[in-house]
């Protein structure tokens, strides 16, 4: 029986971690569901990014208060985290403080973690207050009602219960240490936890041990319930904005990728031997579908950044057509291809493993022709992303297909395509109109 703890906690830790590894699994099956993207190239820049951005937090505290307080948080969370290694151990041999024999080192990291988790307790609360008493206009946007919401504040909730279950455990361990109770040696310094020792004086060691192991248990059971939470929540973010900021565009901002299929075809146009009766030469690259008009058509780095968004709004409120009251929101953009993408996976996980066609797309049935028109391709939502997410690109994909296969574009674009066609200028004007103007007095 004096084995039991250790066998119940072994059999938590399997099913956590081994529920998580399945999540991570059909997470990687979902990602590369799209096409695929080459980009090892420049990798000391990208690492580079990958640390300034996912790890220094640089593009946060463009945005000082929120930027503080998510370091904060971020942080904190980490670090503490990291006794999450001795509570493992602890859980598994059965012994209780593992690293104590650190001595002075153990004392001062304890201390630290919980100076650090007083101060994420502190920004969670601003957090809270930011989102549900402020009510910043970005987190009530139409995109951000039910789920959206709800998950923001479970966040939140999860990380306050999380914090004081850290403080309650090592608030008890200090009363029993101060005790002298059996296996609960003196070991690390408690400087918030000990300031609410009054309110355990009284307490027999029996309610003590009950307090510090069911705190004990309860915060190791919460991490592992946030572990898998990720993958449902977006705060998946946690994790893969590493590989996100790392697979970041490195061309400049308003450089556009060109298809080599049609840029073949304007310098046979403009190629005056060109045969344009010549069949395509066999190396020919002509893609099947032009443009995106589902989640498959487009590339898996597109995927991972409808993953990794924390739908934080930035992008939407930076957005000039969002501001004029136009239905295009960046943020909508990445949630809706992120649902999308994860009803295409349910599918595929109900039919063994092939996708069988459900009559819906990413265009129309989540996305609308109407945002796609609204964008003016200013990129400001990239440049406000603090994770290097790139709404425009899924934007610019599927008002290709628009174009290339529906020929759906809005009037005035056609009126211009037409123009150029046929005068070289998008104006409606004769070439040899144009300087009709300098005649003028």
């Amino acid at each position: 029986m004096q084995y039991l703890p250790n066998v119940i906690f072994i059999i938590l830790l399997f099913v956590g971690i081994g529920f998580f590894v399945k999540n991570v699994s059909r997470l990687k099956r979902n990602i590369f569901l799209g096409k695929e993207a080459s980009l090892i190239d420049n990798k000391t820049q990208r690492w580079k990014n990958m640390a300034m951005i996912a790890l220094g937090q640089s593009k946060m505290v463009v945005r000082p208060i929120a930027g503080a307080l998510h370091i904060i948080v971020y942080v904190g969370f980490v670090i503490i985290n990291i006794e999450v290694l001795e509570i493992i151990l602890d859980g598994i041999f059965g012994t209780h403080r593992m690293f104590a024999v650190l001595g002075p080192v153990y004392d001062f990291l304890i201390g630290s973690f919980e100076v650090l988790a007083l101060l994420v307790i502190v920004a969670v609360v601003i957090f809270w207050a930011r989102r549900n008493v402020i009510k910043l206009k970005r987190f009530f946007k139409p995109e951000m009602k039910g789920w959206p919401k709800n998950d923001g504040n479970m966040i939140l909730y999860i990380e306050l219960v999380l914090m004081v279950l850290f403080l309650t455990m090592n608030g008890a361990d200090y009363q029993l240490q101060q005790l002298g109770a059996d296996h609960y040696a003196a070991a690390g310094a408690f400087p918030i936890s000990s300031m609410f020792a009054p309110m355990l004086e009284g307490m027999s060691i029996a309610s003590l041990v009950l307090l510090e192991r069911s705190a004990w248990w309860l915060h190791i059971a919460g991490i592992l319930f946030f572990l898998n939470y990720l993958y449902y929540s977006k705060h998946l973010h946690i994790l893969l904005a590493f590989p996100n900021t790392y697979y970041g565009k490195l061309t400049p901002k308003g450089q556009f990728k060109n298809l080599q299929s049609v840029t073949d075809e304007v310098k046979m146009m403009m190629d005056p031997d060109a045969d344009p009766y010549a069949e395509p030469a066999e190396d020919a690259t002509v893609p099947d579908k032009f443009g995106a008009s589902d989640v498959q058509d487009l590339s898996w780095v597109q995927l991972l950044n409808a993953y990794t968004c924390t739908e934080c709004g930035r992008c939407t409120s930076e957005c000039p057509a969002n501001q004029t009251g136009k239905k295009l929101s960046p943020r909508k953009i990445m949630m809706d291809t992120r649902d999308r993408l994860e009803e295409v996976g349910k599918n595929i996980d109900a039919n063994n493993g092939e996708f069988k066609e459900d009559g819906k797309q990413l265009l129309n049935d989540y996305i609308t022709p109407e945002e796609l028109w609204a964008c003016t391709s200013c990129n400001a939502c990239v440049e406000a992303c603090p994770i290097s997410i790139d709404p425009l690109s899924i934007i610019m994909d599927m008002r290709q297909y628009l174009v290339m296969e529906q020929s759906a574009a809005p009037t005035d674009l056609n009126n211009m395509m037409g123009n150029i066609e046929n005068n070289g200028a998008p104006w409606p004007f004769n070439q040899m109109d144009r300087l009709n103007w300098s005649k003028e007095s």
